[in-house]
């Protein structure tokens, strides 16, 4: 922690990142507060910079994240507005998410029903969201291009993860409009493989034919048992790990 002090007034105590821009961005921000000059987002990036920062980093902006926190907690302590830089951070966090979660579904999507694609146009989705909770890539990439309706999608959730992250789910899904109960959602008892049975059996009580089937697990028995059930003129889709 370092002292924060403007004309020799303490105001308060931060944390430094450990990285090469910040204790440069440190003093450059307090030496524009005190001179009353604009702040804002430009105090830490240049204009390149920025532009930069609109695509994926490499890394995932780590540093550039941490020096973005640096000045929102600057701005609390010496009580200047930051909701440019809070955007920002916000930006490069959607942007960076969605590229990472892009690659891995776009590179493991795999058919395993047959040797070739059928052109069908219903598609089902059985999705153990403890396992594949990257929702915004999800829906960018496999409920959205194959226009899988609400009723067609069914989730299953063990309790020990519900009960940690439904909030991040449910949030995650705000941005779509959407809740866990806007699917067809189970939650689970205790027990091994809950999820995964539940699932299975939701796929065989529909008695689907002539569709796409995306199944959403690690577990590579179910995606056995979701082969040896599957319509042989349907296709169906996994995710590898």
């Amino acid at each position: 922690m370092i002292p924060v002090k403007i004309e020799h007034k303490f105001r308060g105590k931060i944390y430094l990142p450990n990285n090469r821009y910040a204790k440069d961005i440190f003093f450059r921000v307090k030496q524009a507060y005190a001179n009353h000059q604009q702040m804002g987002v430009h105090l830490l990036f240049n204009q390149h910079k920025l532009r930069k920062l609109s695509s994926y980093q490499k890394g995932g902006a780590k540093s550039e994240l941490e020096n973005i926190d640096l000045y929102i907690e600057l701005g609390k302590i010496l009580e200047f507005d930051t909701t440019d830089a809070q955007k920002l951070k916000n930006s490069i966090l959607l942007t960076n998410d969605y590229a990472h979660s892009h690659f891995n579904i776009t590179k493991r999507l795999k058919l395993i029903s047959g040797n070739h694609k059928k052109n069908l146009k219903n598609s089902y989705l059985f999705w153990d969201i403890e396992n594949f909770s990257a929702i915004s890539s999800i829906f960018s990439e496999i409920i959205e291009p194959y226009d899988i309706k609400d009723k067609d999608i069914y989730l299953a959730a063990n309790p020990d993860s519900l009960y940690l992250k439904r909030a991040e789910w449910e949030a995650n899904l705000y941005d779509y409009g959407k809740t866990l109960n806007s699917f067809n959602f189970i939650k689970c008892d205790h027990g091994k493989n809950v999820a995964d049975d539940l699932l299975l059996e939701n796929y065989k009580q529909l008695n689907i034919k002539n569709a796409n089937i995306f199944l959403l697990t690690f577990d590579r028995e179910l995606k056995e048992r979701f082969l040896e059930a599957i319509d042989k003129h349907s296709n169906l889709y996994i995710m590898e790990k």
